[in-house]
């Protein structure tokens, strides 16, 4: 989704989209030159609620935002899911054990 899809979406401004980007409440990469984010990073009309502190982490292991996206929704053989479905359905713990595991 582009920023003025997340604009619609979510109901906001497109600054206080940014500004949620900005916060890493939500991650978006430049595909074509434009900034998209993943579907899969809303839940029920709003950023997934436990995304911002993954990304954090992600950030302190130090990936960048590349490596973190690619990290949210490749398959994690640990979790049996995406990082990302896991987060979704609730499953905060086993997440960031695993993201901090990385770190290592």
């Amino acid at each position: 989704m582009t920023v003025p899809d997340l604009v619609e979406i979510l109901n906001l401004s497109p600054g206080r989209v940014h500004r949620l980007l900005e916060e890493r409440q939500l991650l978006a990469v430049r595909r074509d030159r434009v900034l998209v984010v993943p579907e899969e990073f809303l839940l029920d009309g709003a950023p997934v609620k436990d995304l911002r502190g993954t990304l954090t982490l992600l950030a302190d292991d130090g990936f960048s935002d590349d490596e973190a996206m690619d990290w949210m929704l490749t398959p994690n053989e640990m979790l049996g899911a995406s990082p990302i479905a896991a987060l979704r359905s609730g499953r905060k713990a086993e997440v960031r054990r695993v993201a901090q595991a990385l770190a290592f």
